[in-house]
């Protein structure tokens, strides 16, 4: 792994960016999800059509594709319809060219006007006073540092026995939006949400009301942390958040205005997907790649984009220490056949939140796979990180070998792929970090094909107990389970357990409770892969048909159930459209639950709209 403090090797590259907005479109006449136009077709046609010019030191005119990401949308739009790339513009078809545009931009095209708050028309009549950060809050991705998912029955507001009773309250909707896959946060009475046309929103939690409008230089599918700032001679509170160009920010959170922005890694493959973690005045970005979409193609220089956590200065944004998930920064390794330069080693991106643990001064990511091959030993990892230097402590590797380009099996693979291609087992989920009875402490987690781990750390991440359905030959059927985020109770792990179904397991031996399969009724296509989220009593699911559930933490039985795949009206007046509830899960504060719903990425179904619902 290599580390540094406050720079780093630079390595010359050139390629795609990889960050999967899916571009905006109205909501259909027929009041039918939205479109999905951007995603990964407009980086495929990039790569195919565009790479072998853009980055290309031949072409010293062609501007690199990390100059083409600081132009907007309309830029790149009418460089390919009636400037100076028409004649490469004329061979796409119109729906490629906006693909390209707002795929490269990161932004959707006429995003600008139609997301701000002044188009709202549920602006708050008043914006009080912001109190501090307190327990009954949901802040961040986890809910806390130990990312353990967890709402105390006092915080929460809710119980089994009344979570039946949950009705919508109101409907937000995201302008131009395809993927509501921004988790909500809930601090001092407000939501604050990030979206994939690239505002962050504050909301007031009771009504939907809009205080104020901020936006990024590219979409936003990360959970916000709220924390405090001082800036300006003063101490208040910010809002802190990543975008899918890799920049960080620090906002007011009464206000909206920003504060500081830092660009965390330049490649321009790199984002941030996952929450940034804030302690002590730190704060920790983690960064990851979609490098591999496409880089099968000939024409694309594979791989030099690798993923890292930068901790910085929460009151400045300046960087602290920089840590990458592999050891040795790219090498050229060799030539295609189409004389174009290759790089390795690359990958092991960070898809996950960082987890703090303050008695250890330890941080815990999970990695994924490699670009190139070999694959080094992080891959598919989980890794622990001194908080106050970034130098690794240990790591500890779940499967080996895994480098993985998509589209490389069967008749799709070309000299650029692995020779040998590996499964695609990243860490999606953030280590949830558990204190037992005992006085043991583990990292407890799952992996894509639904093995189940927790790891000691005070033995350098020594197995304490291992739930392994790859390795003892079943089929790993849960890859269908909660991947993006389990939840801890402080007595069992609430995880996936069988083919879409989600089970308890006792954390102190990993011995499974119960498991319950959810009905799908006649579509076998429905996955239950986005986060889950615990209170006492209750467990939050989402599925990809757009379901929402609340079982049982007893036996894992139905207490609720509501079907989000459907279109809403707003209070903002926003035409707006469920879809699948992927990756985010619910978040629950005060008494409500709100959760996103659309995931216009991959083959999901888009949406646009955040939903909270209450039982007063």
């Amino acid at each position: 792994m290599f580390h540094q403090g406050t720079g780093r090797h630079s390595v010359a590259a050139a390629g795609l960016l990889t960050c999967t907005l899916a571009a905006g479109a109205a909501l259909a006449a027929d009041g039918s999800a939205p479109e999905r136009r951007g995603t990964e077709l407009g980086f495929a046609v990039f790569q195919q059509h565009c790479v072998s010019c853009h980055g290309n030191k031949a072409y010293e005119r062609a501007p690199s594709p990390a100059t083409l990401r600081t132009m907007s949308p309309e830029r790149i739009y009418t460089a390919l319809t009636t400037g100076i790339m028409k004649s490469v513009g004329d061979t796409l078809p119109d729906v490629d060219r906006r693909r390209v545009a707002e795929s490269l931009a990161g932004q959707f095209l006429g995003s600008e006007k139609a997301g701000d708050v002044s188009a709202m028309q549920n602006r708050c009549s008043d914006n009080p006073p912001l109190h501090d950060v307190r327990e009954q809050d949901w802040n961040g991705w986890g809910n806390g540092t130990a990312n353990n998912r967890f709402q105390s029955a006092m915080a929460a507001g809710l119980t089994a026995a009344n979570v039946a009773n949950l009705k919508l309250k109101w409907a937000f909707g995201f302008p131009g939006g395809t993927s509501a896959f921004g988790q909500p946060t809930v601090v001092a009475g407000r939501v604050f949400v990030g979206s994939d046309n690239g505002y962050v929103y504050s909301l007031d939690a009771a009504t939907g009301c809009v205080y104020w409008s901020y936006r990024a230089q590219a979409g936003v599918r990360n959970a916000m942390t709220v924390g405090p700032i001082s800036a300006g001679g003063r101490t208040h509170l910010a809002v802190y958040f990543g975008d899918l160009k890799a920049n960080a920010y620090a906002i007011d959170a009464h206000s909206g205005a920003g504060i500081w922005k830092f660009h965390v890694e330049k490649h321009f493959a790199t984002r941030v997907t996952a929450a940034p973690a804030l302690y002590r005045g730190r704060l920790y970005v983690p960064i990851s790649a979609w490098e591999g979409f496409q880089a099968r193609v000939l024409d694309y220089p594979c791989c030099t984009a690798v993923g890292s956590v930068s901790a910085l200065n929460a009151n400045t944004g300046r960087r602290i220490w920089k840590t990458y998930t592999i050891a040795q920064p790219p090498q050229p390794t060799h030539k295609n056949s189409q004389g174009v330069q290759q790089w390795a080693p690359a990958g092991v991106p960070v898809w996950n939140t960082p987890t703090i643990d303050p008695l250890r001064h330890a941080l815990y990511i999970g990695t994924g796979d490699a670009s190139t091959y070999p694959a080094p030993d992080t891959t598919d990892s989980i890794m622990a990180l001194d908080l106050r230097t970034g130098k690794q402590l240990w790591h500890h590797q779940i499967y080996a070998g895994d480098s993985f380009i998509v589209g490389c099996a069967g008749a799709g693979k070309t000299e650029n792929c692995p020779p040998h291609l590996g499964p695609d087992w990243d860490v999606p989920m953030s280590p949830m970090l558990a204190q037992l009875e005992d006085g043991r402490s583990l990292v407890v987690f799952s992996m894509k094909p639904g093995d189940l781990l927790a790891l000691d750390v005070d033995k350098q991440g020594a197995v304490a107990w291992r739930d392994d359905h790859v390795k003892s030959g079943s089929t790993p059927s849960r890859f269908r389970g909660p991947i993006w985020g389990g939840a801890l109770d402080g007595h069992y792990a609430y995880v996936g357990c069988a083919a879409n179904g989600i089970g308890a397991v006792a954390l102190t031996d990993g011995v499974q409770k119960w498991c319950a399969p959810l009905d799908t009724g006649t579509d076998p296509k429905v996955s239950y892969s986005a986060a889950v989220t615990a209170i006492p009593g209750v467990l939050l699911v989402g599925g990809s048909d757009g379901s929402l559930w609340a079982l049982s933490t007893d036996d894992g039985h139905t207490l609720w159930k509501y079907q989000t795949a459907m279109p809403f009206q707003t209070v903002n007046g926003v035409p707006a459209h469920g879809g699948s509830i992927v990756s985010a899960g619910a978040t629950v504060a005060a008494g409500m639950v709100f959760v996103g719903s659309g995931y216009g990425v991959v083959a999901e179904t888009p949406g646009n709209v955040l939903l909270a619902f209450g039982v007063q």
